[in-house]
């Protein structure tokens, strides 16, 4: 473990952040693939089949909090652990972070099962959309407690610094989704005289969870037997450490409340936009999907970073943590803005990806155009969300969402669609407004929060 330590907290700075932070990239990037797949893949079956797996998509990140609580205080709690060079402390964080998510991801399961029907219902009176939408989300309801025990196993690598295998497992299950996928969708393949399984969006929803399940199973594997970054065991993983699970709660508690309101400003944005129809919804959804995929370099490098970052703090090298934070928001503006650019200047290509042939129309192709410059917008904000993450102190980034998710976002789209009832491109602005009103109460507060100073 020292060995590992000490390559994390010597040497070039942005050396370090790619290093760890590229595997990591490439691995999201498979993950946004396999997403982005599915789009493309549902959008054969009908509009409504689109707008069915955007709706759960809302309905699932909302649950996605309780993950965000544990995933986000993990990485700061095994990170500076590690890097401190305390192994007892860092094989608890690692056992309490499995089980603790586990658990809480059992509860999420439960309460979104029995909420997805009403949920349905109250954002569509199209019944071909919950018909869908139900048949799609509740495989993969009752598979949530893998997919957040997935994420804690590529955390685990991460934070004990093997990047690599994490992302070759996001490969594998990349690979495994994007065979499955038609097979399991279709009676015969789009474009191909290929038999497939003919199980519609079950299909799509089984393919989803079966190579997640296989990518934890495996990286499960390498854990307990001892052969990877970090090591699990079985009996560890029985009883709950409540001095740690309140030490997770309590440092992601932050991270989790913003994601959660996040989420419910996103689930209000769409309500607005089912004013305009199913159509819109369908659009809405690629458009998320595209945001996420683009943001996928961001969210790696912010993730490595953080990392990076909390072994540097964990090791008392605040230069190198600050050092980092800068290299790291530089990194990200390159990388997504890369992305960004076949977004703003080829929405229309982008756009019949994903819509089975139906023409997305101006409305769609003016959203591709609002996704570009937020893309950039998002870049800045994720190298400046390093710092937090690393450190520990997540408190600033729930604030700076407040402000522009609530205080700017929300009213805005309730006035243009309630008050004034203005075309869709009216809507659509609202989600560069809240991310430019994230993005500068995010710099404020990084300039003010002395980050640096935090320790848990």
């Amino acid at each position: 473990m020292s060995t590992q330590m000490e390559r994390l907290t010597q040497g070039s700075v942005n050396a370090q952040i790619l290093r760890l932070s590229f595997p990591t990239m490439i691995g999201m990037l498979l993950q946004a693939v396999y997403d982005l797949v599915d789009m493309f893949w549902i959008g054969f079956i009908s509009p409504s089949a689109i707008a069915a797996a955007t709706l759960f998509s809302t309905f699932f990140w909302m649950v996605e909090v309780l993950n965000e609580i544990v995933g986000t205080s993990s990485v700061s709690l095994i990170s500076q652990s590690h890097g401190a060079g305390d192994a007892k402390r860092t094989e608890r964080a690692i056992h309490q972070t499995l089980l603790f998510k586990f658990l809480l991801a059992i509860c999420g399961a439960m309460l979104l099962g029995l909420a997805l029907p009403y949920l349905f219902t109250f954002f569509s009176e199209d019944q071909e959309v919950k018909r869908l939408g139900l048949e799609y989300g509740m495989i993969r309801v009752i598979f949530l407690p893998i997919f957040f025990s997935s994420y804690s196993v590529n955390t685990i690598f991460r934070c004990t610094g093997d990047a690599k295998t994490p992302m070759k497992l996001m490969v594998i299950s990349a690979l495994v989704n994007l065979v499955a996928d038609p097979l399991l969708m279709f009676d015969t393949i789009p474009g191909t005289s290929i038999r497939g399984m003919g199980w519609g969006m079950r299909g799509a929803a089984i393919a989803t969870v079966g190579s997640i399940t296989l990518s934890f199973a495996i990286g499960f594997a390498i854990l307990l037997s001892g052969k990877g970054s970090a090591r699990i065991r079985l009996g560890l993983l029985v009883r709950l450490d409540r001095q740690v699970a309140r030490i997770l709660f309590s440092i992601g508690l932050p991270s989790g409340i913003n994601l959660l309101l996040r989420n419910l400003s996103i689930t209000l944005f769409l309500r607005m936009v089912a004013i305009h129809g199913t159509q819109a919804i369908a659009v809405a959804g690629i458009g998320f999907r595209v945001y996420s995929f683009g943001m996928m370099p961001g969210w790696g490098l912010s993730m490595g970073s953080g990392i990076i970052i909390g072994h540097n703090l964990g090791a008392d090298r605040v230069d190198r943590a600050m050092r980092a934070v800068r290299l790291t928001t530089l990194d990200c503006l390159l990388f997504v803005g890369l992305l960004s650019i076949p977004v703003f200047f080829a929405p229309s290509a982008i756009l019949s990806l994903f819509m089975g042939g139906t023409d997305a129309g101006a409305q769609g192709v003016l959203l591709m155009r609002i996704i570009g410059p937020a893309l950039l917008i998002g870049a800045a904000m994720s190298g400046m969300g390093a710092a937090f993450t690393g450190s520990g102190k997540n408190r600033p980034m729930l604030i700076a969402s407040i402000v522009g998710q609530w205080a700017v976002m929300v009213p805005y789209a309730l006035v243009v669609s309630l008050v004034f009832r203005l075309p869709l491109i009216w809507l659509w602005i609202a989600i560069l407004l809240g991310d430019g009103g994230e993005l500068i109460a995010r710099y404020v507060l990084f300039r003010r929060s002395r980050w640096e100073r935090n320790r848990v």
